[in-house]
């Protein structure tokens, strides 16, 4: 005789919805990807299209760069600005080495 197996179904049969990115969000990764086709500076825009100071624009957007519903609405902004990011780390960092000698 088989005994009936009591173990529950894996997690990964459940349907999980994906994050939605709000309206906000999304004008925020539409200008990032349009801004230099648009008269006037990043500043003039980000202020008066979106009402953000540009210190909150650029926290909000390294946020979202980590979203996943930001990289599957707009995956070519996201990557060059993931790409540039980890660029700028780079470059920060490897300039700090203890031995200046050894590059």
């Amino acid at each position: 005789m088989l005994a009936k197996c009591l173990i529950p179904a894996p997690e990964s049969s459940r349907i999980v919805p994906r994050m939605t990115l709000s309206d906000a969000d999304r004008a925020i990764l539409d200008l990032e990807r349009e801004w230099w086709t648009r008269p006037g500076t990043k500043a003039a825009a980000i202020r008066q299209e979106l009402g953000l100071s540009s210190s909150r624009y650029y926290r909000r957007v390294g946020q979202l760069l980590e979203l996943p519903g930001a990289l599957s609405y707009d995956p070519l902004t996201v990557k060059r600005l993931r790409r540039l990011r980890d660029q700028r780390r780079r470059h920060r960092y490897e300039g700090r080495r203890a031995d200046p000698e050894s590059r």
